[in-house]
């Protein structure tokens, strides 16, 4: 009983998925059946840098689907991850709270027996509770072992690894790059270093609770991850019931393996051309939700934190946030530290006839940030102590709050707002 309870606390208090409720009226405003209740899917890329983004950065030249994307929906240039590092961002994301609050400050490892708390409410749990079809495809990272596990944590389908990619070995030509250390175009002793990044544990691919494949096949991974999702998409809609897909991409996170090596030298670098395999992904899932009635489906974009700036030309750009004055002490002002490039991160809303097209919001907005009150329009405002997301995507000229903590990695940084 203390622990049902404590759920029903959780689930009031929970973030990102105040947004869910208000889209799909499950606590206030209209009552729906099942039949139109609206689909949501959310697209989760590793890694990548605010400035990775055309629509964002003029000089990224690589991602017409995700610009188009931002020109048919929402874009907002001042949103923020809960994290700079991978567990604790995602477990923000789909609990709605601070790390300091669910419980997960650190990644966990491929040797880890825990996970995100049992006794956290996920945004996964809510909708099915509602009625909704959940599914997760790709990088899970907050548990695998016993119930810890995904499709026990309220995912009807599970399809992906359970960590990042560089977490195991596999048979994948050219899988040790980059190799220890970081940065190979700098350092000629690399190629010679005797220390491997990676574990001796294959990386096993998981399709519910059954390994399918071990060592995964890497070159091969972003293809079946984008023939699941769209295979769910039709299966669910044609099902009439709704559905929450949460698609986590392992791009752009190293090593970068990409389905068709460079075949010549006008081959684009490696970071580019897996960032140009990001984006025609996502104009996959964009066209299948397009097929699938798009007036029906919200469709989000954003990155669990910043680019790895420590693996240099084999890292995302942080566009103007590149910390010049960290940089010139030899740190980074991206992943893993509480600097804006950090946590600042690319973020997009589609969802035509509901969401205005081509609008840009600079609300300063972060992936938990939600007040169960302020599902109501009528009290979305800086008068609040915290907003929803919803707010800013129904109504472009809600009021956003000015500044907010970020609570840094532990042993990286101090919490900075």
């Amino acid at each position: 009983m203390e622990i049902l309870f404590l759920k029903m606390l959780l689930l009031l208090a929970g973030g990102l998925v105040g947004l869910f409720y208000h889209l799909s009226d499950l606590w206030v405003g209209e009552k729906r059946t099942v039949q139109n209740k609206p689909n949501f899917i959310v697209i989760l890329a590793d890694d990548v840098g605010w400035g990775d983004l055309g629509a964002n950065w003029a000089e990224t030249k690589d991602t017409p689907n995700l610009d188009q994307m931002a020109a048919e929906g929402m874009r907002f240039v001042d949103f923020h991850s809960a994290a700079s590092t991978c567990s604790p961002s995602r477990a923000s994301l789909l609990t709605g709270r601070l790390g300091i609050r669910n419980g997960v400050t650190h990644n966990f490892a491929v040797t880890s027996v825990g996970g995100l708390p049992l006794n956290e409410t996920t945004l996964a749990e809510v909708l099915k509770e509602a009625g909704y079809i959940t599914a997760v495809i790709g990088k899970w990272h907050l548990g695998h072992s016993g119930l810890y596990h995904p499709n026990f944590r309220g995912f009807d389908c599970y399809f992906g690894i359970p960590y990042s990619h560089d977490m195991g070995c596999t048979d994948t030509p050219g899988y040790n790059l980059p190799p220890c250390p970081a940065c190979p175009r700098h350092s000629a002793a690399t190629s010679s270093h005797g220390r491997d990044c990676y574990t001796k544990v294959a990386l096993p691919l998981f399709e519910n609770i059954t390994i399918i494949q071990q060592p995964v096949n890497l070159a091969g991974l972003a293809a079946e991850y984008a023939e699941k999702a769209t295979q769910f998409i039709q299966r669910a809609s044609e099902s009439g019931r709704p559905f929450f897909l949460y698609l986590a991409l392992a791009h752009m996170h190293v090593p970068l393996v990409l389905a068709q090596p460079p075949s010549s030298s006008s081959f684009p670098e490696p970071y580019r051309a897996s960032l140009r395999e990001m984006d025609a992904l996502v104009g996959r899932i964009k066209d299948k939700v397009d097929g699938c009635g798009k007036e029906n489906t919200f469709l989000w974009f954003t990155g669990d934190n910043g680019p790895w700036a420590q693996k240099c030309e084999l890292a995302g750009s942080v566009g103007p946030f590149s910390g010049a004055w960290q940089r010139q002490r030899g740190g980074s002002a991206a992943k893993q530290t509480t600097w804006e490039g950090g946590h600042r991160v690319p973020a997009l809303a589609y969802w035509p006839g509901r969401i205005p097209a081509n609008v840009t919001s600079a609300a300063l907005l972060r992936v938990t940030w939600h007040l169960p009150g302020g599902l109501r329009k009528g009290l979305c405002g800086p008068a609040t102590t915290a907003v929803s997301l919803a707010c800013f995507l129904f109504d472009v000229d809600s009021q956003h709050h000015r500044h907010f903590p970020h609570l840094g990695v532990p042993g990286k940084g101090k919490p900075a707002s």
